[in-house]
């Protein structure tokens, strides 16, 4: 059964055990208020969400379709496909489109012009050059439209289900969307996977070509331990923001989109940070090695293998609130034997409310080995029969 969860009654030991430990101290967020038609909050950490409001709404990402730009750059560096110190050629096309006499965000390339590739990232990340973001793209895959390509692969890769990209530097397209889950999703691999690179974000100014370029971000600007990531804006989505900031050793990334003005999302989003660090608490639920709960097996040597978190497992608890939590395991089961241990297999869910609070992985504990051929036979005949019953409840 696909997204099952876990069997009726380890669900309600899991379910009892959650209430009972939350159930005095499990707050409502939705008291607080923000005027972001669209926004996230986030911890790095643990994944938890602390505050979401149309998270999945598909929402024109303007120029916060960068980040995905700088993904692929990282990874190619990564790689080793392109290094730091290789030189791409300014086109007509990335002058023309992305060029400051277009009026549009620009690191001022002059056309034709040969530039390092780490000069590029800086124009890309700082300034939210359109030019660096075409160069960058051109000078990786030959052109615009097999980078989008590049895009939505690597997109498809991380799992960012719910966002196309058309375009490198974030024209408005029809075919252009992504949403605040995504987009966060997207912000905690880049600060995860490519810290080196991620500095990048951080650095407030640079030169180029004797041009002083301040950077965009405004939350840079701000006494709220911002690190890094990007803000965009277009007419049709009105203004957005993906950031990050730290403050006494946690990490938040924050998304809001569809505001109407440049100082309105600087101030939602400062409310959202604050927001977010001051008024949760947070509770660990289980370390790896703690059993989760457990999932049933077809055709193996045991009927169920045990569940356990990759890492832990934190819930945050807003201040002052009685609301409960509704815990589930999901996955596509019954698994098959054999099973390797460590085997990624489930999710663990939780809800506030109507709010999805923590999706995190699950892993087999132990390896489950096939059964015997009876064992074998045994499961391939309950699985026909709660087949047909399925099909008999289909149809009523």
């Amino acid at each position: 059964m696909v997204g099952s969860p876990l069997s009726s009654s380890s669900r309600l030991r899991l379910t009892y055990a959650f209430v009972a430990s939350l159930a005095c101290g499990v707050a409502n967020a939705e008291s607080f208020q923000t005027s972001a038609p669209i926004a996230l909050v986030e911890d790095y950490e643990s994944g938890a969400v602390l505050f979401e409001k149309n998270p999945d709404q598909p929402m024109n990402p303007a120029a916060t379709v960068k980040l995905m730009t700088a993904e692929i750059v990282f990874n190619e560096l990564k790689e080793g496909r392109i290094h730091l110190d290789d030189i791409m050629t300014v086109s007509e096309n990335a002058w023309r489109k992305g060029g400051g006499h277009g009026h549009s965000t620009s690191m001022f390339l002059n056309i034709h012009s040969h530039v390092r590739v780490e000069d590029l990232i800086r124009g890309l990340v700082i300034q939210s050059g359109n030019d660096a973001a075409i160069t960058l793209a051109e000078g990786i895959a030959g052109s615009e439209a097999d980078f989008a390509a590049m895009m939505n692969k690597r997109a498809e890769t991380l799992g960012l289900t719910t966002s196309r990209f058309a375009n490198s530097f974030g024209k408005s397209d029809p075919e252009q969307k992504s949403t605040a889950r995504d987009m966060a999703a997207l912000a905690i691999h880049i600060i995860r996977d490519d810290p080196d690179d991620y500095r990048y974000f951080s650095e407030k100014d640079f030169t180029w070509d004797k041009i002083h370029q301040l950077n965009r971000n405004p939350l840079l600007a701000m006494s709220i331990g911002a690190d890094g990531l990007m803000g965009g804006d277009s007419p049709d989505g009105g203004f957005g923001l993906v950031g990050s900031a730290v403050e006494d050793g946690q990490r938040l990334v924050v998304v809001v989109n569809g505001l109407k003005t440049s100082s309105e999302r600087a101030e939602e989003a400062r409310k959202l940070f604050n927001f977010g660090f001051r008024a949760f608490d947070p509770r660990l639920l289980y370390q790896p090695g703690d059993t989760v709960g457990a999932a049933s097996v077809y055709g193996g040597a045991q009927e169920r293998v045990e569940l356990t978190p990759l890492a832990p497992v934190k819930i945050f608890i807003p201040h002052g609130s009685t609301d409960r939590l509704i815990a589930k395991i999901v996955y596509t089961g019954p698994l098959e034997a054999p099973i390797a241990a460590n085997a990624e297999v489930a999710r663990l869910k939780i809800w506030r409310g109507a709010s999805l609070a923590l999706d995190v992985p699950l892993k087999t504990k132990t390896a489950v080995p096939q059964g015997s051929l009876a064992r074998r036979a045994m499961d391939a005949m309950l699985e026909l029969a709660q087949g047909w019953v399925r099909h008999l409840f289909a149809k009523i």
